[in-house]
């Protein structure tokens, strides 16, 4: 026998301790199977990427941070560069999208740690990742969305207040201006959810932000942006902002500019968005009343009176509190507080407007049309001293009114030339001018001048009415003396009341013809 053989020789296992071994192999087996073979291959990788997800952030520090927000960086500027590159050619820009999404998904590790929130804010990443909401790719976008709803969440920011503070702030100064761009883009884009959007307290939120005191900012410059948009063309929306104060908040931030200029372009910009988003408020005619119990007029009037940058909007506003049946309360009040040693000064000379005021004849028209409305609504005491105001100091106001009438009459001369010319092309090759182009060629009309002329024209009529001693005499000798004509001037009236009131009420219509046609009678 072999030593060796027997040295090495091993006993084969009883079949009762093998069967044991078999029976633990398959339990152990079973137990395996019930944990892990009932999930699938997706839920297998999260886990796995959880798993190296939580040995990663234990490993993180602020060197690792800064480079996870350095190609974070990188990787944006490339994407915008392939962008502006290759705008046409998706294939060349969307791997560095891919890379781009990949990279912020990356950056969710850093909201387990709030202690790193400082890096972010002053690597300047929340300002890098709020540009990317406005993104073209929404993925991009929703991703953004997805990290900071992440790095937000309650909890987590109150791990570290310092941490969570400065974070918020960053957000607050740029994260506000960016919703507030986002909101912008949408309603131009949608205006039909202009008035939806004021009703889901978007309106409150703007005004409130308006109202807040706090030295001027973007963001408050947006949120005017904004409520001029809402109010541009909807209807509920003006009437929420009477229900909600909205006229008094507009009119106590005006009050700002009553004695001082905006500082900056974009303070200027601010401001002539609260006069717009006033003047829009005012064709809902149930906010005149609160306008004028606010003490808008007298707002108004003092910036006629400073000679200030506000002074060219504050006669378009007032020009809308006064237009038509709805505005005879606000031409009255503005008479009682000596509104016209105001707005006859202007009348007499059209001040000169800066580089970004108004133009000389947008003011001219506006002046008219203050004066003309007060024509058409005052009574009583109020009429007649208006009235007076045209025999004052050897008729000046006169003179000045035939002079306006001469000179848009010239310019409405201009542009039917134009117009006649255009017509004769066309039916020279037989073409026809419809009633949508006459209304076309009216409109050009009306935006050369022509309805200017028809107020001061309206005036006139007015005046010569009502029997001013030598009133109608000096209208008649200065149109005489410059070759001027009373049928022309009865022509243009004819028209003005042929096409008045398209937008109101027929009965409100027929009333307001029916009185131009009396004047005409008595001119």
């Amino acid at each position: 026998m072999d030593v060796g053989e027997v040295l090495q020789f091993q006993p084969e296992k009883s079949s009762l301790k093998r069967k044991a071994e078999l029976e633990a192999e398959d339990e152990a087996g079973t137990i395996y199977k019930k944990r892990f073979g009932g999930i699938t291959e997706d839920e297998k990788e999260k886990i796995i990427k959880m798993v190296e997800e939580g040995g990663e952030s234990e490993s993180l520090d602020d060197t690792s941070v800064k480079r996870m927000i350095l190609n974070f960086e990188k990787r944006v500027f490339k994407n915008q560069e392939l962008r502006i590159k290759y705008p046409d050619l998706p294939e060349k820009f969307m791997e560095s999208e891919i890379e781009l999404n990949d990279m912020i998904q990356e950056m969710h590790v850093i909201a387990t740690m709030p202690d790193m929130y400082q890096i972010l804010v002053d690597l300047n990443a929340v300002q890098s990742l709020l540009q990317l909401l406005g993104h073209e790719n929404t993925d991009i976008s929703i991703a953004v969305v997805d990290l900071l709803k992440e790095l937000t969440d309650v909890e987590t920011l109150n791990e570290n207040e310092e941490g969570g503070a400065a974070l918020i702030e960053a957000l607050w100064e740029d994260g506000v201006f960016n919703t507030l761009a986002i909101m912008e883009n949408i309603l131009e884009f949608r205006p039909d959810i202009c008035s939806e959007a004021a009703q889901q307290n978007l309106l409150t939120w703007l005004l409130k932000r308006l109202k807040a005191k706090m030295p001027f900012d973007s963001n408050k410059l947006y949120a005017s942006e904004i409520l001029a948009i809402l109010l541009q063309d909807t209807i509920e929306v003006r009437e929420l902002v009477g229900e909600n104060d909205g006229i008094d908040i507009l009119l106590q931030q005006l009050a700002a500019y009553k004695r001082h200029d905006p500082i900056t372009s974009e303070e200027t910009e601010l401001m002539e968005n609260l006069f717009n988003c006033v003047c829009s408020c005012l064709l809902f005619p149930l906010n005149r009343d609160k306008f004028l119990k606010g003490e808008g007029l007298q707002l108004m009037n003092l910036m006629l009176r400073e000679k200030k940058m506000s002074r060219f909007s504050s006669i378009k506003v007032l020009d809308h509190s006064m237009t038509g049946p709805e505005g005879s309360d606000n031409c009255q009040k503005f008479i009682d507080i000596l509104g016209l040693r105001s707005i006859f000064p202007l009348f007499m000379k059209t001040p000169k407007r800066n580089k970004k005021g108004a133009r000389e004849e947008e003011v001219e028209e506006h002046i008219v049309s203050i004066i003309a409305s007060l024509m058409k609504n005052c009574l009583s005491q109020q009429r007649q001293r208006l009235l007076n105001k045209f025999m004052e100091n050897d008729y000046e106001k006169v003179d000045r009114l035939v002079e306006l009438h001469f000179k848009y009459l010239d310019k409405v001369k201009l542009v039917d030339k134009s117009i006649e010319k255009e017509k004769q092309e066309m039916a020279k090759y037989g073409g026809d001018v419809d009633e949508e182009l006459e209304d076309e060629f009216y409109l050009r009309r009306l935006d050369a001048g022509l309805f200017t002329l028809q107020l001061i024209d309206y005036i006139i009529l007015e005046i010569c009415a009502a029997s001013l001693q030598g009133v109608k005499q000096r209208v008649l000798q200065i149109l005489n003396l410059r070759g001027g004509s009373v049928k022309t001037i009865r022509s243009i009236m004819r028209e003005y009341a042929g096409n008045i009131g398209d937008a109101r009420d027929e009965a409100t219509k027929e009333q307001e013809q029916e009185k131009i046609l009396t004047l005409l009678d008595k001119f």
